[in-house]
């Protein structure tokens, strides 16, 4: 006979446990354990014979982009003319710089890129963009600006830098005229540094 406590009438109460259901319940035990008991034993396998020096995130994500790129269909391959995938084909700028479109570009820059973007060469989030203007053509930079999501998936040079980054630059819904400033801007910025 097995007896508990009744701390509200504060005395023990004699009460019976069944022989027939502590047999099944050990029963059920058993066999949970051996339906365990394997799962635990190939984990333990696993994990022991796994190498000690991990990847870095860096590293993994590299070898999925080449994976990716490797296993892409033929027709995706985009021929690389340095203007970058979107709307914007073609964009005349002048020698000098037109301050009025690059003051608007950097109220634009503010409010809209710094929160990611330098203008050194220092890294935040994304890339520093100093001497950016000079790296790229004025139709990438656009595009870039205006279609971050559909250059880091096609433009050859975008895919380099979200490997590197590994961040996605967030489409700031820029439409042609306030790229063409915020382009302005870092113009500006480029010629004074």
């Amino acid at each position: 006979m097995v007896y508990t406590f009744d701390a509200v009438k504060h005395q023990n109460k004699p009460i019976s446990i069944k022989p027939n259901l502590m047999k099944k319940n050990l029963l059920n035990l058993r066999a949970k354990f051996k339906l365990f008991a394997p799962v635990l034993f190939l984990s333990a396998m696993l994990f022991s014979c796994s190498s000690e020096k991990s990847e870095s995130y860096a590293d993994q994500y590299k070898k999925e982009q080449a994976a990716n790129e490797a296993a892409a269909p033929a027709e995706e391959a985009v021929e690389d003319d340095g203007k970058g995938i979107g709307p914007v084909k073609s964009v005349e700028v002048g020698a000098d710089i037109d301050q009025a479109l690059a003051a608007n570009g950097k109220s634009l820059f503010e409010g809209k890129c710094s929160a990611c973007h330098q203008l050194s060469d220092q890294k935040i989030v994304g890339p520093g963009l100093a001497g950016v203007t000079e790296r790229r053509k004025p139709e990438w930079l656009m595009n870039m600006i205006i279609n971050p999501e559909e250059m880091t998936k096609k433009d050859p040079e975008a895919k380099k830098l979200l490997a590197e980054h590994l961040t996605q630059m967030t489409n700031q819904n820029v439409n042609e005229q306030d790229a063409r400033a915020l382009l302005e801007f870092l113009r500006q910025n480029d010629k004074a540094n």
